[in-house]
């Protein structure tokens, strides 16, 4: 695997690793904020995914905005890369982020 980016486990960070690079995601309140403003309650986004209903655009949206640097890449490629990836690796991360959003932490 590719990429210097490493998440820090201790400030909530998840890594996400997308065409052979590491990418890390830091849901923070101004990310969480920014992503709820976008894709409705993250209370609600929590239920959907736990019922097997959260849309692909909502998972690239959630990770969009706790993506640490987004400014590397466009948001399209950013989904296209999460799409060459598949749901399977990607929701370890999912996880690992919807956790943070009802536990806290980091």
């Amino acid at each position: 695997m590719s990429g210097a980016a490493e998440a820090n486990p201790y400030r909530g960070e998840v890594s996400l690793v997308l065409d052979g690079t590491s990418h890390v995601l830091r849901p923070s309140f101004g990310a969480l904020v920014a992503a709820e403003e976008e894709l409705g309650p993250l209370f609600g986004l929590v239920e959907r995914a736990s019922a097997g209903e959260l849309k692909l655009g909502e998972m690239v949206g959630l990770f969009w905005h706790c993506l640490a640097h987004s400014d590397d890449h466009s948001r399209e490629a950013f989904a296209d890369a999460v799409l060459r990836a598949g749901l399977a690796a990607c929701t370890p991360a999912l996880r690992a982020l919807l956790v943070q959003v009802l536990k806290g932490g980091g």
